[in-house]
């Protein structure tokens, strides 16, 4: 993915309003059972989410100008998940729910 200025402007700005826990927060989440608990895995390893999780904190810490297409894609793909994710918000009180915990393995706590 090859994108204009513009674009990236675009995709970092909703990226930001996407992933509202910072680096430190998803680092601790990520280490936990529950972060463990939920995701789709390929292979019985890694879920895709978690694995997504620790590309955030890269993001999250990095210098925005050393940013690649690649990591506009990921953050694309984020972005895209998070609103996918949030539509389908299950009724009731979410505080220890898989929903809310695979939203947080891709950086956003509904609860913020």
């Amino acid at each position: 993915m090859t994108s204009s200025d513009s674009e990236k402007k675009t995709i970092a700005d909703e990226f930001g309003k996407a992933v509202n826990m910072t680096a430190k927060e998803l680092e601790h989440w990520l280490t936990t059972d529950e972060s463990k608990s939920v995701g789709q895995k390929d292979d019985g390893g890694e879920s895709v989410g978690h694995e997504s999780g620790r590309k955030i904190i890269k993001l999250l810490q990095g210098k925005k100008s050393d940013r690649s297409d690649g990591d506009y894609a990921h953050m694309h793909k984020v972005v895209g998940y998070v609103h996918r994710h949030l539509a389908q918000r299950p009724s009731g009180d979410v505080t220890d729910t898989r929903w809310r915990y695979s939203l947080m393995n891709w950086g956003h706590d509904p609860l913020k």
